[in-house]
C-alpha cells in the first residue's frame, strides 16, 4: 500500500519535510514549513531540536506518552543484549541538547536511571538561554523529589575520556558489567584511552548512535573487550531500531516495525546521477511528534527479512536494516562525491599509512577567502610529523581506485588543488559527534564573530 501511494505521488521528500522546498505535485504547489508536520494532538512536555547535520535543526515537541510508548522495545533490546539492570552512565551534553534528558527519562521509566551524567560542555561553552540554564537543575531536583535519583551533570570534555574509562573500570570491578550511553566516536575515545592504559573493559556495553558505526570503530571498541550496541534514532520519530545481537555486519539494526513502517524508493541522490534506495518512514503511533506518511529521510541502506536466531527475532522483529548511510555529499569545484567513498580512506587507509586512529582524520568542506569550496583534511597534531604532499597523493590515488564518480572528483581536484591539509583537531558537533565528513557554513555574522556552524 505504501509503495502504491508513493507511485501515486503521496510522499514527502527530505527537503520538503525540512521546509526547505515547496511540495510540487501534479502542477500544484504547496508551501510548507517544518512545523506543518507537527502532531497537533500532543501535550508537549518540552521541545527538542534535531541535530541539524544537514541544515538548521528542526524544533520537535516531545510528549512523555511517546517516550513511554517506546520503553517496552528499549527494555527488550537491553535484555536481549544482556544490558538490562546494569550500572549506567551517560556522556551527553546539557541542554539545549536534549539527548541526555531523553536518555534519562527512558531509563527512569524501567528503573535503570544512570548513576553518572558526564557532559562534554558547560554553560560557559554555549551561553544558554535562562530556560536552558535552569533545566538541568530543575530536572535533577524534580526527579529526586519524586524518588528518582537523577545525577547532576559533571563536566568531562572530549579530550578527558579517561574519566569515563576509569568510571567503567571501577564499576566493572564492583559489578562485573556496566552500560555507557554515548556517541560512537566518544566510545572510541574511551576505548583508545583504555588501550593506552592497559584497561580491560570486558563487560562494558556501549549504547551508541548519532553516527554510523564503521568496521574500524567497532574493532577499536572490541579490542578492549567492550561491546557496541548500535542504535538508530532520530529526533522527529524517536527509536527506529536497535542493533542485532547476532549481526551480519557492524551496523545491523532490527527495525521496530510496531513503531514505524519503512519502505524504500529509488532516487538519484543529490546533484549527481547516483541512485540510492532512500528510506521513507510512516509513523504508526498516535503519540509521534511528527505525522509522517512516506516521508523521506536522508538515509539509505539495505532492508531485508532474515532469520538471525537472536532473541529479538523471537519478539517478531524480523526486519533488518544494514549498511545505513546518508546520501549527503561532499562538493568541490563542480563535482560531488558520495561521503561513504571517503570514510574508508579517512578511517583505514590514512591511519594505516601515516599513523593515528580514525579519530585523527576528518574531511571538512569549507569556503576559502574568495568563496571557492575547498576540502580541508584535518589531521590531529597528535599524529606527529607527516609529509603533507604524500597524504594528498594517497587520498587522490585511493579515489582513483574507487568509483567512476570518485575518479572524476580526483581528476578535477588534482587540477584545482581543492584538497589541502590543516594540522588541527577534528571538529566535534555540539552533541559530541565526530562526523568523518563535516560541513562548515559561513555567514556574515559568523565571520564577524569568528564562529563556524
Amino acid at each position: 500500500m505504501l509503495h502504491a501511494l508513493r507511485e501515486a505521488g503521496v510522499y514527502i521528500t527530505f527537503e520538503e519535510f525540512k521546509g526547505r522546498e515547496p511540495i510540487v505535485r501534479n502542477g500544484k504547489v504547496f508551501s510548507v514549513k517544518a512545523y506543518d508536520f507537527d502532531n497537533p494532538y500532543l501535550n508537549a512536555f518540552y521541545y527538542s531540536k534535531s541535530g541539524g547535520t544537514t541544515g538548521p535543526g528542526t524544533r520537535v515537541a516531545i510528549d512523555l506518552e511517546h517516550l513511554s510508548a517506546q520503553v517496552p522495545n528499549i527494555m527488550i533490546s537491553h535484555d536481549c543484549h544482556g544490558a538490562l539492570n546494569l550500572p549506567t552512565a551517560i556522556w551527553f551534553p546539557i541542554p539545549p541538547d536534549s539527548t541526555a534528558l531523553i536518555s534519562i527519562l527512558y531509563r527512569a521509566r524501567f528503573g535503570q536511571t544512570p548513576r553518572k551524567w558526564f557532559s562534554p560542555i558547560t554553560n560557559q561553552h554555549i551561553h544558554p538561554s535562562l530556560v536552558n540554564y535552569l533545566i538541568p537543575r530543575s530536572f535533577v531536583s524534580l526527579g529526586r523529589l519524586h524518588g528518582v535519583s537523577i545525577p547532576s551533570p559533571e563536566f568531562v570534555p572530549m579530550d578527558q575520556a579517561a574519566v569515563v574509562a576509569n568510571w567503567a573500570s571501577k564499576t566493572l570491578k564492583a559489578s562485573g558489567k556496566c552500560l555507557i550511553l554515548c556517541h560512537v566516536s566518544q566510545a572510541v575515545r574511551i576505548c583508545v584511552y583504555a588501550q593506552e592504559q592497559g584497561i580491560d573493559l570486558s563487560g562494558t556495553f556501549f549504547w551508541s548512535g548519532g553516527e554510523p558505526p564503521t568496521p574500524v570503530k567497532v574493532n577499536e571498541i572490541a579490542r578492549t573487550g567492550a561491546h557496541l550496541i548500535p542504535i538508530y534514532i532520530f529526533t522527529e520519530v524517536g527509536y527506529v531500531g536497535v542493533g542485532c545481537p547476532h549481526p551480519a555486519d557492524c551496523n545491523d539494526i532490527h527495525l521496530f516495525k510496531d513503531l514505524l513502517a519503512l519502505t524504500q524508493y529509488l532516487r538519484r541522490g543529490t546533484s549527481v546521477n547516483v541512485p540510492v534506495d532512500s528510506f521513507h518512514f510512516t509513523t504508526l503511533l498516535p503519540t509521534a511528534p511528527k505525522i509522517l506518511l512516506n516521508v523521506e529521510s536522508d538515509d539509505y541502506g539495505i532492508i531485508e527479512n532474515r532469520a538471525c536466531g537472536c532473541p529479538m527475532e523471537s519478539y517478531g522483529f524480523i526486519e533488518h536494516l544494514r549498511e545505513i548511510r546518508s546520501f549527503r555529499k561532499l562538493t568541490g569545484e563542480g563535482v560531488t562525491l558520495i561521503g561513504s567513498e571517503m570514510i574508508h580512506i579517512l578511517e583505514e587507509i590514512l591511519p594505516a599509512r601515516f599513523g593515528g586512529t580514525s579519530l585523527n582524520y576528518q574531511l571538512v568542506e569549507e569556503e576559502d577567502e574568495r568563496g571557492f569550496t575547498r576540502l580541508s583534511l584535518f589531521i590531529s597534531p597528535r599524529v606527529g610529523k607527516i609529509n603533507e604532499k604524500a597524504v594528498i597523493d594517497t587520498v587522490l590515488k585511493a579515489l582513483e581506485r574507487s568509483s567512476v564518480s570518485a575518479n572524476l572528483a580526483r581528476a578535477i581536484w588534482s587540477q584545482t588543488k581543492t584538497l589541502r591539509i590543516r594540522r588541527m583537531e577534528p571538529i566535534y558537533t555540539t552533541r559530541g559527534k565526530l562526523m568523518p565528513l563535516h560541513l562548515i557554513k559561513k555567514s556574515k555574522n559568523s565571520e564577524k564573530n569568528g564562529d563556524l556552524s
